[in-house]
């Protein structure tokens, strides 16, 4: 999968579940093989979360001959009570970006926080 991100060790700031449900976003009908080398998990990892994610009724799927196509429940609200009344779409509008925005800047012209 050509644009794969860097394997990184150490903490992060956002979950796995989060990773896996923001690359679904990007591709509907993302393969679980694509979606576990994207975000650097295994297989069967991306297989738990997506049916935690379905079990909790974030996800839910439609199976097309051989292929899965996701549906994301935009309005549901997110589970920590640190984010009540935050939504599924508002996190994805913070992870989701264009293919454009995706490509990194140079190291001379990276932007700093204000």
């Amino acid at each position: 999968m050509d644009g794969v991100p860097e394997s990184h060790t150490g903490w992060t700031f956002v979950t796995n579940h989060a990773r896996v449900l923001a690359v679904i976003a990007d591709n509907r009908s993302a393969r679980i093989r694509d979606i576990a080398a994207h975000c650097r998990l295994t297989e069967r990892s991306v297989q738990k979360i997506i049916s935690d994610l379905e079990q909790d009724g974030y996800l839910s799927h439609v199976r097309e001959g051989r292929t899965n196509t996701y549906r994301i429940e935009p309005g549901k609200v997110l589970r920590h009570p640190a984010e009540a009344g935050l939504t599924v779409a508002s996190l994805l509008s913070l992870l989701v970006q264009d293919e454009a925005d995706r490509s990194p800047l140079p190291a001379g012209r990276r932007q700093t926080p204000a």
